[in-house]
């Protein structure tokens, strides 16, 4: 791979201090900064500016932010009770702090459980766990669930925090694989909504009262995802990962999925793997989730499928009559695999995991036919997303070589897997 300068991942708000923040450090190669603009905590968009000395020039930040969304800021303004804007500058008075009536700003009550499940991976909990202590929604319990460990690293490192933190709570699930953690978190839950991510996120402080927000969106709304944004973009793998995650890493604007409205990805709907979010930032209505039987355990990381089961339980979501909503308010910045030997593992994962989620569709009566004639259309868009990645990624970064054949690898291992997996599961 063709090697890269390296991008700062960054954000400000409007309405703050006018400092630029970030979850990772600014390294000395970073040469430009894309920073996630929002105002009173929404997101606007991303905006890419030279890197200079550590910083950004505020001035051309703000020009290029109020060109591109003058109306959106106004609207905001407006929507909150306050004047609008004619202009945006250094010089300008400053936008105010966000009031009651800000459309971003919920009453919070109603209980929200977090779980992070974990095997084996202290030293990037750790990571995780500071952000999560800055969590501000007022009735949370957070849950670690940590998954097959082989040593107790993570429950010294989980204890810590909680003589520190009393929301924070330790459980063992001694099955190794994701669906088993993650339905352990949902046996072990007592809220009305139920937040999962994972041990390589930092997830942002308004993140909890952004995943309420979604499901105040509509009475139907069963799951919430959010916007996943790169924590770090320092190697090539990184930004090929970056290119590849965009349908949910790049969309600002909140979205609601359903049975009953237009079939905005054409065929394919709504078997499209990437569009409603995942697995690293959704929330489910806990009593919903209880009455699906929470994730497939023949899917998902640590299973033979490798993945899957996040997109399994947003189309059982949708073919259950409720909706998702996606909420960019709620926003976690996840850090990519770094090295090309992780990321093609993950690629195969990718693949073995919708293969697996395919293969499940197939064998249920109920949706076998509605799948089985999706197949053309859905090898069109599985070479599509490769070719939205390269141009993505521009002349100057390579994909990984190897990258197209593991995953393809993945796709036709998925099905064999899935059913080596439930027949595991079985057994025990």
């Amino acid at each position: 791979m063709i090697a890269t300068e390296g991008m700062w991942c960054c954000e400000t708000d409007l309405a703050g201090d006018g400092a630029i923040r970030s979850v990772a450090p600014q390294e000395p190669g970073h040469t430009t900064a894309r920073v996630l603009v929002r105002l009173h905590g929404e997101p606007l968009g991303y905006v890419t500016l030279p890197a200079v000395d550590g910083d950004v020039d505020r001035e051309q930040l703000l020009r290029v932010v109020w060109a591109r969304w003058s109306a959106d800021v106004n609207e905001h303004l407006v929507d909150e009770g306050l004047p609008a804007r004619t202009a945006l500058g250094p010089d300008d008075v400053p936008l105010p702090a966000a009031t009651a009536s800000c459309p971003n700003h919920i009453e919070a009550d109603e209980p929200v459980s977090v779980v992070v499940c974990t095997h084996n991976r202290s030293t990037i909990l750790t990571r995780c766990l500071t952000g999560l202590q800055a969590l501000t929604y007022p009735n949370l319990e957070i849950i670690i669930v940590d998954n097959a460990p082989s040593d107790g690293s993570t429950r010294a490192v989980v204890e810590k925090v909680m003589a520190e933190d009393d929301r924070f709570r330790y459980v063992v699930e001694p099955r190794a694989g994701l669906s088993y953690a993650r339905n352990k978190g949902l046996a072990t839950a007592t809220g009305r909504y139920l937040a999962y991510t994972d041990d390589d996120v930092s997830v942002d402080a308004g993140w909890i009262e952004g995943l309420v927000r979604g499901f105040r969106r509509r009475s139907d709304i069963g799951c919430v995802t959010g916007l996943v944004c790169t924590a770090s973009v320092n190697t090539a793998a990184e930004a090929y990962f970056d290119a590849r995650a965009s349908s949910w890493s790049t969309r600002p604007r909140p979205e609601i999925f359903d049975m009953h409205g237009a079939r905005r990805e054409g065929a394919l709907y709504p078997y499209s793997a990437g569009i409603y979010g995942t697995g690293a930032n959704f929330a489910f209505d806990r009593e919903f989730l209880t009455s699906t039987h929470g994730f497939d355990e023949a899917l998902g990381a640590g299973a033979r499928t490798r993945g899957g089961e996040d997109l399994d339980a947003f189309v059982t979501t949708l073919l259950e009559g409720r909706a998702i909503a996606y909420e960019p308010s709620a926003i976690v910045w996840h850090h990519h695999r770094a090295g090309r030997d992780e990321l093609l593992r993950q690629l195969y994962g990718y693949g073995t995991g919708f293969a697996a989620f395919i293969a499940k569709t197939i064998a249920r009566p109920s949706t076998r036919w509605d799948v089985v004639q999706r197949v053309p259309q859905g090898l069109q868009k599985i070479v599509k997303i490769r070719s939205d990645t390269k141009h993505a990624l521009g002349e100057r970064i390579e994909s990984p070589r190897g990258a197209a054949l593991v995953e393809f690898a993945g796709y036709a291992a998925g099905p064999y897997l899935y059913w080596r997996a439930k027949r595991d599961n079985r057994k025990h």
